[in-house]
């Protein structure tokens, strides 16, 4: 079992901040769970060009509003609280959040935290080894 708050990982390797969002890794690849959640800050007034062509992202909106632009349709969604937007087929994005705008990523497959955007907004695929629930030390209790 893991347990692990956002507080844990502030200022540590998990917390990546570049001047238009700060993302706070809290499941990576070397869990070896198939998946990695994140919770991502993004700043008002900032527009972010994504395109994960090597993950699935699925982004829930906790907290802020702002828009997104399927740069492949053309089409521009509204984003608030309670919102959920799957990129299912790699699309190619732009977020402009014009509060900020809080959310909680999920990758498929799971990033490692190694990633950094090249010019196209791509993350790299990087596989990284996994780690063995047996190798954990017992929890006390």
């Amino acid at each position: 079992m893991i347990v692990r708050s956002v507080a844990e990982i502030e200022d540590g390797d998990r917390d990546v901040k570049t001047p238009n969002w700060r993302s706070k890794r809290i499941v990576l690849a070397k869990e070896g769970v198939g998946f990695s959640v994140h919770e991502t800050t993004l700043y008002p007034g900032t527009v972010n060009d994504f395109w994960y062509a090597n993950h699935i992202e699925a982004v829930f909106v906790v907290e802020g509003e702002g828009e997104l632009l399927d740069k492949e349709t053309g089409i521009v969604h509204q984003l608030a609280p309670g919102t959920l937007y799957l990129l299912d087929g790699n699309e190619r994005h732009q977020l402009r959040p014009t509060t900020l705008m809080r959310t909680v990523c999920v990758f498929n497959p799971p990033v490692t935290g190694a990633e950094v955007h090249d010019e196209n907004g791509v993350y790299p695929l990087i596989v990284e080894e996994v780690r063995d629930p047996a190798d954990e030390p017992a929890a006390a209790g």
